[in-house]
């Protein structure tokens, strides 16, 4: 069970010149070089094989758990855990790992600074955690969750050691070797957590399980990036990192908390059983956002950097990005919205039925996920960060009220409910006018959404129609899937060529700039 997550371009410095005291500031780079596009392709064709693989083992191992060995309640303190665990790790390196991928040149230079940087304080937030476990449980309404808390958050000390060879495999689109780490985690981890819950381990498998998985991703990508875990420390250095990292940090910790704050909400207010109904709908919403959205944000964020310096390619780029996400995870979405219930109790069984009066609340919330962590890749490699602060906690404040009145009111459907209306009625829009600032208008947006959202329109109206009249069998789904799949793809046709990266010109075809996400590889 896997967890999650320079030369300045303007001076000519070559990458023999002597090293300087600190990491140059972020500098827009030059328009992407021809032989960026093959590096992108074949790490979005890497990166979305690893991620497919990961998901569906992920996938069959829950449907495992559920059935044979863990029950909601169990589940609840799982996820309990499992966001305390994504907001320690949202801020666990300060964000100076990131400059690993951003900066041009020779990040060697300063990645023993920025490994002693994340050490520090990985360790430090996991002491942190471990005195405060049984306050955090029992203000989430899990006091059963402290062991796991302390045993599941020993990856946040493992992460941000593994945080520079992570960030030069990324840097270099090392997706090839980063699946056969990815695998390798996957494989062990899951193999531990199996063996411990069917010997009554309840949720603490999760935790030793995660912890057996990310030690392999640490041995992994430290065999896999030689020579970069070696610890050292410069004052410039780390003053320059945390300059830059810093802020970064904060964005991750804001967006992390937007998407977790509502197990926090359902945990405190409605209870661990409850609260396991609605990880299991979250965890069944999040399998297009994770299956899609995640092979491209290993590469987006390199990609979107050696755009900046070209406004137009970085609108280009980020269009096409956007099109070709919205179009593969459309489809997804509308068939497990449409089809919740009858989905739900075929997989997990009839003890799992309350979660899918939440799933179609969370399939929509998850379509906007996808636009929006693709809009924060693109906003942090333009370097507006101060756009990226503003949407996050405008997010995270108005979601909080709304979401504590909607889990009174109407469990957890309403908890759902009211993540949706603030994400498509306030955050959307704002997400819309910092991307305008950046240079990347409403029009292109609309283009590359267009057609996907009619497909989709069309694909609900017949499943809709279709499924009460051919029933709930497993051969009746399979049909219906097919017949809505079938009219969705008519529905998106016209929008092949600019998916594909072709423009009509003078009778003729043209390819256009390649683009940095997972692009005709993927699709």
């Amino acid at each position: 069970m896997d967890i999650a997550r320079a030369p300045d371009s303007e001076t000519g410095e070559t990458s023999d010149a002597p090293a300087p005291a600190e990491p140059s500031r972020p500098q827009p780079v030059a328009p992407a070089a021809p032989s960026l596009g093959g590096k992108v392709r074949s790490a979005a064709r890497w990166s979305l094989i690893n991620t497919v693989v990961l998901r569906l083992g992920n996938f069959a191992t829950g449907i495992v758990l559920a059935r044979f060995a863990l029950g909601p309640a169990e589940w609840g303190v799982y996820g309990i855990a499992q966001t305390v665990l994504l907001v320690l790790l949202s801020a666990n390196e300060l964000g100076v790992g990131l400059a690993i991928v951003r900066w041009e040149g020779d990040a060697r230079r300063f990645a023993p600074t920025v490994l002693t940087l994340s050490t520090l304080s990985s360790g430090l937030l996991y002491v942190a955690l471990f005195a405060a476990a049984p306050t955090v449980a029992g203000l989430l309404g899990s006091p059963d969750a402290v062991g796991v808390l302390r045993v599941m958050c020993v990856c946040v000390l493992i992460d941000g050691v593994a945080q520079v060879p992570g960030g030069f495999l990324t840097r270099e689109f090392a997706q090839g070797r980063r699946m056969v780490i990815d695998g390798l985690n996957f494989v062990l981890g899951t193999a531990v957590t199996l063996l411990l819950a069917f010997e009554g381990w309840g949720a603490m498998s999760f935790a030793v399980g995660a912890v057996v998985g990310n030690v392999v991703t640490l041995i992994g990508c430290a065999l896999a990036a030689p020579g970069t875990l070696r610890f050292g420390w410069d004052s410039e250095q780390a003053r320059a990192l945390l300059r830059f990292g810093l802020p970064l940090a904060g964005a991750s910790l804001l967006a992390l908390a937007v998407v977790n704050v509502d197990t926090m909400v359902v945990g405190a207010t409605l209870g661990n059983v409850s609260l396991g109904f609605y990880v299991l709908a979250f965890n069944i919403s999040g399998w297009p956002v994770r299956i899609i959205s995640e092979a491209a944000r290993r590469v987006s964020f390199a990609g979107f950097s050696r755009l900046a310096g070209s406004p137009q390619a970085l609108a280009q780029g980020f269009s096409r990005a956007l099109g070709v996400l919205i179009t593969g995870t459309v489809p997804l979405c509308v068939l497990l919205a449409g089809l919740a219930e009858p989905v739900i109790r075929l997989v997990y069984g009839t003890q799992w039925t309350p979660a899918a009066a939440a799933l179609p609340w969370l399939m929509a919330l998850g379509l906007i996920r996808i636009g929006a962590e693709l809009a924060y890749d693109c906003l942090v490699a333009v370097g507006q960060r101060r756009s990226l602060f503003l949407v996050q906690g405008l997010w995270l404040v108005a979601l909080v009220p709304v979401l504590l009145l909607a889990a009174h009111l109407g469990g957890i459907v309403g908890v759902s409910q009211g993540h949706v209306l603030v994400a498509g009625g306030l955050v959307v829009p704002v997400f819309l006018v910092a991307l305008d600032r950046g240079g990347i208008g409403l029009g292109r947006i609309a283009k590359a959404c267009a057609w996907p959202f009619l497909g989709g329109a069309v694909m609900a109206a017949i499943v809709l129609g279709l499924q009460p009249r051919f029933g709930d069998g497993r051969l009746a789904l399979v049909a219906v899937g097919v017949i809505a799949l079938a009219a969705y793809t008519v529905c998106v046709l016209p929008s092949r060529d600019f998916l594909r990266g072709v423009e009509p010109r003078r009778g003729r075809h043209r390819l256009v700039a390649p683009v940095p996400s997972a692009q005709q590889d993927m699709r």
